[in-house]
């Protein structure tokens, strides 16, 4: 079966928006959305082939070198799917912008094993 990498996004204003939250409105929005995330991994369990990570500051490597570097990537997973509209739809709603503040989370089929 089509394996599909999955890329949690998440803009750096809506991570310092989150941040400025009074700590209790963070850990309400923690309250909520880790049981979410949970049952989510729970119903998706038999697509989910790597659950990856949440991933944190990045380090660009280019031919010059490397260097701090910003991007929106947040974390990733790999799950399997008959096709990429079937890996998409298992992200529907999902606890990563259904009620955390990320943006989206961005489906691409692996071209090579």
């Amino acid at each position: 079966m089509p394996r599909f990498l999955a890329v949690y996004r998440m803009q750096a204003e809506n991570v310092a928006r989150f941040r400025r939250l009074p700590p209790a409105e963070q850990a309400a929005v923690d309250a909520a959305g880790v049981p979410a995330w949970v049952a989510w991994e729970a119903r998706h369990a038999a697509a989910i082939r790597d659950r990856g990570g949440m991933v944190g500051k990045t380090r660009r490597v280019t031919k010059d070198g490397s260097a701090a570097a910003v991007n929106d990537l947040c974390g990733y997973l790999v799950v399997e799917a008959e096709d990429i509209d079937a890996a998409a739809r298992i992200f529907e709603n999902h606890p990563h912008f259904a009620i955390f503040p990320g943006d989206a989370v961005d489906i691409m089929p692996f071209v090579t094993d």
